[in-house]
């Protein structure tokens, strides 16, 4: 991956031990709840990473099929996806 034309790779991680899926939805791939999965880690932490170009984005978890926030991030705006 690597940057490219300002582009950088940010690391999205949720620790959910019980999880058996858990996903990447967000406004820069289109909300779509199964688009980007995360990998099963040690101790119950799924990570993935992404190449963004710089900017705000909104995202969320969907964990075992439920949406939820990233309990890491302090930043809340609300929108249509919850």
């Amino acid at each position: 991956m690597g940057e490219r034309a300002g582009k950088k790779r940010k690391v999205f991680q949720l620790v959910a031990p019980g999880a058996r899926a858990v996903y990447l939805a967000d406004d820069f791939n289109e909300w779509i709840p199964d688009r980007c999965s995360l990998d099963a880690g040690k101790s119950g932490v799924w990570k993935t990473m992404v190449t963004l170009a710089p900017g705000v984005y909104q995202y969320r978890f969907v964990v075992d099929g439920t949406w939820c926030d990233d309990p890491r991030c302090a930043e809340k705006m609300p929108n249509g996806m919850g």
